[in-house]
């Protein structure tokens, strides 16, 4: 039996091998993605390819790689060696998009295979059918670059060159790949002989038997957690903007079934898998369930696998969360963080106070890529503008910051760097005023960034989601604004993609500048409950705009800038008057509570004449406590007037009956602008054109 200072010690020196890995890729990378943004994740895994060390890293990189090494193991059997390096990056085998690349290296001690440390990390190019790889109209696998099952790339300590060679060869910026293969192995061997040094000092038995009492010891204080919770169904759902290929929104649905110390999530319910990039497989979807879980109860301890075992994830086979095979996969990070606003949402009744408003819901992934006169060379610029997170109901969400569910990232690539190697110019970086979603708690506020092209010729893809449907607020709290990634070329703004948020190669001359407008986290509690003096120092901060203070929170502010008290008190009481509830409708009216794929709920004609809410219009049904109720408008004449019928399941989500009340709130979506007609640098194309999609 391992004494507990040497658990202690053992468990904390595996941490800090994982931290020493970091530092090392973050020096030794070639690519400003990895040694800037760092965006890489680093673990060690035991023999069984259970994760036995991580530190501040990616969630959605880390929870998959157990998936990937046990295929892995179950490939290769008893042919792993010493030297063996082996590659993956599939998504149906453990990983996540094929641009995140992992890197496992098997450590013998004695001729006995005791651990991997493993490395997943975002190259910026995979090949594929635009620079970057990504893309938001990518229909299947093979648009989106080189897909690499469980291979070995160093033998017994030998490069097998074909493989490299093949591999490379179709690939953009091929040196940067190269070198940040080489950054990858070389951390591995670091590790390799931290590893190798705990094992002189404390012997393979103590090390193995100590791993193992730290993994049965975390599962112990989760279950203790779980069994917290109470007992009980929790059934959420909420929405991506569309597929990439149509602008139809795609369901995301899950009942989380909570008994004792054991948490079961399903999906069934959730949208087929579509023929666009936003696909999955189970092992991102249990990730978003596990990250979601974990930061709700314990956010502070160490995570292994021991913090898995109390969670079984179930989604049906050919969903857009456990995806066949060819279905693209590029938007594996919007699919995760909308599991996380899911499995929020169905938390959000139960665990009301622990349960944040959303954050910016995608992984923003925005590429600029061409071809250098100066260097002749390839170039591409990937940048992924952080947002505001969701207030909470100690504090304000945090602004232009990674969230709970991104690792140690940075908001964006730092001006210098990005001026310096690449012909882009970066003209603005700022907060994006009246972004964050109101509410007692505010939501943090996202960026607002300009890059101007300073090359005759690149091209623009984004894969970004919450760009039409906002992130959410809770307990009555207000949207965030969503994203928005345009470009403007003249005095003319643009969208480069027929859907808001996906686009693939949109061709930019010299001058056009990319907008990047990155989304609010959503409010925690009623705004109206807002303290004023916080508002007013919103203002005073340039957070929050006049306009929005009285609007929103009903705060009137002096000429000198002061809360004017009586004016005040009398503007919410108006707002508060103004605001459109319903009491709910039998469900014996309607049976079928969706249609297109997405929920309708039903007024009477007359009803929604008056409220001026028209066929197919969306709204929020908000409660006092959890998250909002998405819909669309229909009509019934058998709705009685002044009712709102949701339909049993529907009113279940939010915890309201017939005869309850509810608030219905318009839902304001993203704009859609045109297409330029014409990419040539001597055409601008016609006036502007906006439509709400």
């Amino acid at each position: 039996m391992v004494d507990p200072i040497t658990l202690e010690v053992i468990q904390e020196r595996l941490i800090s091998i994982v931290r020493e890995m970091r530092a090392t890729l973050a020096r030794v990378a070639y690519s400003s993605v990895l040694y800037e943004a760092r965006d890489f994740s680093c673990v060690v895994m035991n023999a069984r390819g259970d994760a036995v060390a991580v530190s501040e890293d990616n969630p959605g990189h880390i929870i998959p790689l157990p998936w990937s090494v046990r295929i892995a193991i179950a490939r290769f059997g008893d042919d792993i060696h010493p030297g063996d390096v082996i590659l993956i990056n599939d998504p149906y085998s453990g990983g996540t998009h094929l641009n995140d690349v992992a890197v496992i290296c098997p450590v013998f001690v004695d001729g006995k295979l005791l651990l991997f440390p493993a490395i997943r990390a975002h190259w910026a190019d995979v090949g594929g059918m635009t620079p970057g790889s990504l893309s938001g109209t990518s229909t299947e696998i093979f648009q989106e670059g080189v897909r690499i099952p469980p291979i070995k790339i160093y033998e017994r300590g030998k490069l097998v060159t074909g493989v490299a060679d093949l591999m490379f060869a179709n690939m953009r910026v091929e040196p940067e790949r190269r070198g940040d293969l080489q950054a990858m192995l070389e951390t591995c061997r670091t590790a390799e002989r931290r590893i190798v040094e705990m094992v002189g000092k404390f012997g393979m038995g103590t090390l193995l038997e100590s791993i193992d009492v730290i993994l049965d010891r975390t599962e112990e204080h989760i279950r203790e957690l779980v069994d917290r919770i109470p007992d009980g169904s929790y059934v959420y759902e909420d929405y991506l903007d569309a597929s990439g290929t149509s602008h139809d929104p795609v369901l995301l649905k899950a009942r989380i079934d909570i008994a004792g110390s054991d948490i079961k999530v399903d999906f069934t319910g959730t949208a087929a898998q579509v023929a666009g990039p936003i696909n999955a497989s189970l092992a991102v979807t249990t990730t978003a369930v596990f990250t979601i879980l974990k930061t709700v109860l314990d956010p502070d301890l160490p995570v292994n696998q021991g913090a898995f075992r109390p969670v079984t994830v179930t989604a049906p086979l050919g969903t857009i969360l456990n995806a066949r095979f060819p279905a693209a996969c590029g938007g594996f990070a919007e699919i995760r963080r909308r599991t996380q606003s899911v499995v929020m949402g169905a938390l959000s009744r139960a665990l009301p106070d622990a349960i944040a408003g959303d954050v910016k819901g995608t992984a923003n992934h925005c590429y600029v890529g061409g071809l250098n006169p100066a260097t002749n060379a390839h170039f591409i610029f990937y940048e992924y503008p952080a947002g505001g997170t969701g207030g909470y109901r100690e504090a304000d969400g945090s602004s232009a910051f990674r969230s709970f569910d991104e690792g140690d990232f940075s908001s964006i690539q730092p001006v210098e760097s990005i001026e310096n190697e690449l012909p882009i110019v970066i003209e603005r970086t700022e907060l994006r005023v009246d972004s964050g979603g109101a509410g007692t708690s505010r939501g943090g506020l996202g960026i607002e960034r300009d890059v101007r092209l300073a090359t005759d010729r690149a091209t623009y893809s984004v894969l970004s989601d919450r760009c039409v449907i906002p992130p959410y607020g809770v307990h009555g709290g207000g949207a965030g604004a969503p994203n928005s990634f345009t470009y403007r070329r003249g005095r003319d703004e643009y969208q480069p993609g027929k859907v808001p948020g996906k686009a693939t190669g949109c061709p930019l001359v010299r001058g056009d500048v990319v907008l990047m407008r990155s989304a609010g986290g959503g409010g925690f509690g009623d705004p109206l409950a807002r303290d004023p003096e916080r508002v007013r120092d919103d203002v005073a901060t340039g957070y929050v705009t006049i306009d929005a203070a009285g609007a929103a929170y009903g705060v009137v502010l002096t000429v000198q800038g002061e809360v004017d008290v009586v004016a005040t008190r009398a503007r919410r009481a108006e707002l508060a008057a103004r605001r459109t509830t319903l009491a709910v409708a039998a469900p014996a009216l309607a049976a079928d509570e969706y249609r297109h794929g997405r929920r309708y709920v039903k007024l009477n004609p007359a009803t929604a004449a008056r409220l001026r809410l028209a066929v197919d219009a969306p709204v929020e049904l908000v409660v006092p406590v959890g998250a909002p109720l998405r819909a669309w408008i229909d009509t019934d004449a058998a709705t009685p007037e002044g009712e709102l019928w949701i339909g049993a399941e529907g009113g279940a989500m939010i915890g309201v009956v017939p005869g309850d009340r509810v608030e219905v709130r318009a839902l304001p979506l993203g704009t859609r602008l045109r297409m330029a007609v014409d990419a040539a640098p001597t055409s601008v194309a016609a006036e502007r054109e906006v439509v709400k999609v």
